[in-house]
């Protein structure tokens, strides 16, 4: 029996055997992480290495960084294009504006100075009808006292052709006995239509 407990003291146990094994697993994980580590640190060298000898950045991101800086910048162009287009044409409206400004403003000008030159013309013609109608005045004036001063029967002949209105009129401007004396020596129509006139000239003036 005591043959039989050292035999079996001899075996290595089943604790060591398992601790053996899961450290022959660990060191074939080990080894192949390591060759997967070198792999990959192979491969984004070899990756590299190539993006230089092209002239690209590494990463192997050049073509889709240079399309998109190409799109930025036709997009950058279009907009400055677009925004010096839109610049021109407020330049060009800010000028007809100016040019109509003074169009408006020379063709203001103009009507004042018409409008000075209408005044003054408006001044004149009054100066002259005002003129006109002195002189006329001042000729009938004249002619009704070379009425006065004629013979009454001569007078009397010349109110007998002239238009009984204006024949009216004189007589209401003569002297009352020099009318009543060519009044008398008109014939009876003319006479007549005379007082007719002379009657409705005064009929609208009040008696008191």
């Amino acid at each position: 029996m005591s043959i039989a407990r050292k035999s079996r003291k001899g075996r290595p146990g089943r604790g060591v055997l398992l601790a053996i094994g899961l450290l022959f697993f660990a060191s074939g994980v080990i080894r192949l992480a390591d060759g997967t580590g070198h792999a990959l640190a192979r491969e984004v060298e070899a990756l590299v290495n190539r993006d230089e000898a092209e002239g690209l950045p590494s990463g192997g991101l050049g073509p889709e960084r240079d399309g998109l800086t190409c799109a930025s910048d036709e997009s950058l162009s279009q907009t400055l294009a677009a925004l010096r287009d839109r610049s021109e044409a407020l330049d060009k409206r800010e000028k007809q504006i100016e040019l109509r400004i003074v169009s408006v403003q020379r063709a203001e000008q103009a009507l004042q100075e018409n409008l000075k030159a209408l005044e003054a013309a408006e001044a004149s013609l009054a100066a002259t009808v005002a003129r006109a109608d002195g002189a006329a005045e001042e000729d009938i004036k004249r002619l009704i006292s070379v009425y006065e001063q004629m013979k009454p029967k001569s007078a009397a002949a010349i109110f007998e052709a002239m238009d009984p209105t204006f024949a009216a009129g004189f007589l209401a401007q003569m002297r009352a006995d020099s009318a009543a004396a060519i009044m008398a020596g008109l014939s009876p129509p003319r006479a007549y239509s005379v007082s007719a006139l002379l009657a409705g000239r005064n009929a609208g003036v009040p008696t008191e």
